[in-house]
């Protein structure tokens, strides 16, 4: 495995100097915005993220705010208690994606969402709290607990919603691949401690957030 030294110049020698470099890169939100961003938004991304899996962003991206009415805003304690026929009769709205599958996922994750929110205090608490170190353990906690957040629907909607990650996107696979760190996708708990151990490394040698170094090592793959 090749240390930051190696990610950080291999950059620079791509774009060609620090500021251009640090023009690309991405900023995670703080703890006390990941705090104050309230329990609807969290399950407005959370829903987001679930229907923009497989399709078009911007397709999904334009029909949300028919989503958004649809389900009240995404207030958890009204989406809560929207049962099987009022999501049936959602399956007629011509304004939404008519995915049965993902429209149920709402609600469950309502429930999701207010049982963080009872247990901490808010849904942007348990992100907040969550130590970078050990982000894939987030990972698996939101695909445990929450609805299809599954493979790498849990590090995306970290990403939308600021909290620190790497995202094992195509190019970061390919490129620790080529270090050698994983040999395939990583949905082993095997890879993705050794995927955590590689980005805790070049942290600890950087002082780079986690989507920054994520960035950077998805720049050393050539298209």
């Amino acid at each position: 495995m090749r240390d930051y030294k190696w990610l950080h110049e291999y950059c620079l020698n791509r774009f060609g100097s620090a500021a251009a470099l640090e023009a690309r890169l991405p900023q995670p939100s703080s703890a006390e915005q990941l705090r104050a961003m309230p329990d609807d938004r969290y399950l407005s991304l959370i829903a987001l993220r679930i229907f923009r899996a497989g399709l078009k962003h911007s397709l999904v991206d334009a029909k949300w705010p028919a989503f958004e009415q649809a389900f009240f805003g995404f207030d958890p304690q009204k989406v809560v208690l929207m049962g099987g026929e009022h999501i049936e009769r959602l399956m007629h709205n011509t304004q939404l994606i008519r995915h049965l599958g993902k429209l149920k996922s709402v609600p469950r994750n309502a429930q999701f969402v207010l049982d963080v929110a009872r247990e901490k205090g808010g849904f942007g608490n348990l992100l907040a709290d969550w130590p970078s170190s050990d982000i894939v353990g987030l990972w698996r906690y939101l695909a445990k607990h929450g609805n299809q957040l599954g493979g790498a629907s849990a590090p995306r909607l970290l990403r939308m919603a600021g909290k620190d990650t790497f995202v094992p996107s195509n190019d970061v696979v390919a490129a620790l691949k080529a270090q050698e760190v994983i040999d395939k996708t990583p949905s082993s708990q095997r890879d993705q401690a050794a995927m955590q151990a590689v980005f805790n490394q070049w942290q600890a040698e950087s002082g780079r957030p986690l989507c920054q170094l994520s960035a950077m090592l998805a720049f050393t793959v050539n298209h």
